[in-house]
């Protein structure tokens, strides 16, 4: 057995994806899907929430690199990715700047100095750990961060009705025993205290359905905090 969950979901979730499929279809399916048009979101997303040319950055759950390949055309930053599966980050390293750093990671926690980080982002991760291992993930995030740094990450709500259908097709694949990951909702209320415990200060919420990049939306609920 895997030591986390996530890290054996993971593995035969992308290992079925590239047995089914050509390795760029399995490689945006294995994020979710729309590859570029996702990456572009995101990078949007972190530039208007304060992302700048020389920062260094920590992007938690990488994948297969779309954030990292959406960002590598807009800003030139320092680029640490982290993630769990090696034939992501093997195929995230092939489409980035050859600068950019990508490490297997499979702990809830980074392996890096106290304060090493301008920022932290983790879009669809916490989507897919059990609240406990947020909690930690945050926690460790708040550590490698400067002071003033920001981590910006993804949520799924039920407060969102957009996002209503994800936990219907979650609970479909449950009963099926179909389920290729775990996928865990994560209230505003929960974000707060666990921010107030760790130390950051919520700066900002982001909606679901908020457009980021020009009509088009992210598709999970975002939040923004400051160390």
């Amino acid at each position: 057995m895997a030591e986390f969950h996530f890290v054996e979901d993971y593995e035969k979730h992308v290992a079925r994806l590239m047995r089914d499929h050509p390795i760029d279809e399995a490689m945006s399916l294995a994020v979710g899907g729309a590859y570029d048009i996702i990456g572009r979101i995101e990078a949007e997303a972190l530039i208007r929430n304060g992302l700048r040319d020389g920062m260094r950055l920590a992007d938690v759950g990488c994948g297969s690199g779309r954030t990292a390949v959406a960002l590598a055309r807009r800003l030139r930053i320092d680029y640490d990715g982290y993630d769990i599966v090696q034939a992501l980050l093997d195929y995230a390293k092939s489409k980035t700047p050859e600068e950019y750093r990508f490490h297997m990671n499979r702990a809830v926690k980074l392996p890096a100095p106290d304060a090493t980080f301008d920022y932290v982002c983790a879009f669809s991760l916490f989507t897919h750990l059990l609240h406990e291992e947020t909690f930690i993930y945050m926690r460790d995030c708040h550590r490698v961060l400067k002071e003033g740094g920001k981590l910006l990450f993804s949520f799924l709500e039920f407060r969102m009705a957009a996002l209503w259908p994800i936990f219907e097709a979650t609970v479909k694949q449950y009963e099926a025993s179909t389920r290729p990951t775990l996928n865990m909702f994560l209230e505003r209320q929960a974000i707060e205290v666990f921010a107030a415990k760790i130390g950051f200060s919520v700066e900002e919420f982001i909606d679901a359905d908020a457009p980021v990049l020009d009509e088009h939306m992210l598709g999970q609920s975002m939040c923004v905090m400051v160390r």
